[in-house]
C-alpha cells in the first residue's frame, strides 16, 4: 500500500482513537503490523503521531492551558497543591513520575518487540486491552467523586500509570482516567486533568520513542501528512467523542477488541 495513503489512515484511526480509552497506540500497531509492519517500528509510528493529537489536545484546552500557565508566578513549594497552583502542579508531578516509568517501560518494550513475533505481538496488545477495559470497569463501578482538586499522591500514582501507557494496549486516557476516578475526582475533572496531562506526554513519549528507534519507518513526507491528518482529525472530532465517552460504556469496547486482538494474534 502507498505510504502515503498509510498515513492518511494513521493520522485518521489517531484522531479518532486519541480521545477514546481504548489505547490508540495499540490499535494502530495492530492495523499497521496487519499491513506487514514489523513490531518495533509500528510501535514508533503510532508514538509519533501522538505528536499531531498534542496539539489538537493544546487547542482545544487552550484556555485551561493558559489558566495553569498564568499561575506559574504563584507557585511556592509549602502551597503547589492549593489554589491556582494545583493544576500546574499537578502536570508538573505527574510528567515527571510520567517520563521515570516510561522510559523503563519503554526500554522493556524494545526489548520485548525484538523478540516477538507479528501474531504474537499482537496477542500481546489484546491482553493489555483487555487488563485496561476491566480496570475501567472497575473505575467506573467504585468511583466517588469527593474530591475537587488533585495532591502531590494523585500525580504520582496517575503519572506513573501514564508511564506504562507508552506500552501499545495500556491505554493512556483509559487508566490515568480511571485511577482519578478512583481518588475521588468526577467525570469532568478527571477527563480534564488526563487530557492536560497528555500534552507533555505526547510530546516527549513521541519524540523519545522516535530517537531511540532511529527514525518512524516511513518518509518524512509520509509522517507529515500524518501529523497533519491526527492533528486536524483530532481536533475536530475531540468535542464529540469526550461526550461519547461520557455516556457509553466504552470499557465493554476495550475488551471486545482485546479478545479479537487476541484472537487474530493466534491465528497468525
Amino acid at each position: 500500500m502507498d505510504p502515503h495513503l498509510v498515513a492518511v489512515v494513521v493520522g485518521l484511526l489517531q484522531g479518532v482513537f486519541e480521545w477514546l480509552p481504548i489505547s490508540s497506540e495499540g490499535n494502530i500497531a495492530i492495523a499497521l503490523t496487519a499491513l506487514g509492519t514489523a513490531p518495533g517500528v509500528a510501535v514508533s509510528y503510532a508514538l509519533f503521531v501522538h505528536l499531531g493529537t498534542a496539539v489538537s489536545a493544546s487547542a482545544y484546552y487552550r484556555e485551561e492551558v493558559r489558566t495553569a500557565l498564568a499561575s506559574w508566578p504563584a507557585f511556592r513549594p509549602a502551597s503547589a497543591f492549593d489554589g491556582e497552583t494545583a493544576t500546574l502542579s499537578f502536570v508538573v508531578l505527574a510528567t515527571a513520575a510520567s517520563s521515570a516509568v516510561g522510559l523503563v517501560a519503554l526500554l522493556a518494550l524494545e526489548a520485548l518487540v525484538t523478540e516477538l513475533t507479528g501474531g504474537a505481538f499482537v496477542a500481546l496488545i489484546g491482553a493489555l486491552l483487555v487488563a485496561t477495559g476491566v480496570l475501567q470497569r472497575f473505575a467506573d463501578a467504585h468511583s466517588l467523586s469527593t474530591r475537587e482538586t488533585p495532591n502531590a499522591l494523585d500525580a504520582v500514582l496517575v503519572g506513573g500509570l501514564q508511564g506504562l501507557a507508552i506500552l501499545p494496549g495500556v491505554s493512556r486516557s483509559g487508566t490515568t482516567t480511571s485511577a482519578l476516578l478512583l481518588r475521588g475526582h468526577d467525570g469532568p475533572a478527571s477527563f480534564r486533568l488526563s487530557f492536560l496531562l497528555s500534552i507533555p506526554a505526547a510530546l516527549i513519549g513521541g519524540g523519545v520513542g522516535v530517537v531511540r528507534a532511529g527514525g518512524i519507518g516511513v518518509s518524512p513526507t509520509a509522517g507529515l501528512v500524518a501529523l497533519v491528518v491526527a492533528a486536524v482529525v483530532g481536533y475536530a472530532t475531540i468535542d464529540l467523542l469526550m461526550r461519547v465517552v461520557r455516556r457509553v460504556a466504552v470499557w465493554s469496547l476495550c475488551v471486545g477488541l482485546g479478545g479479537l486482538a487476541i484472537a487474530g494474534g493466534l491465528l497468525i
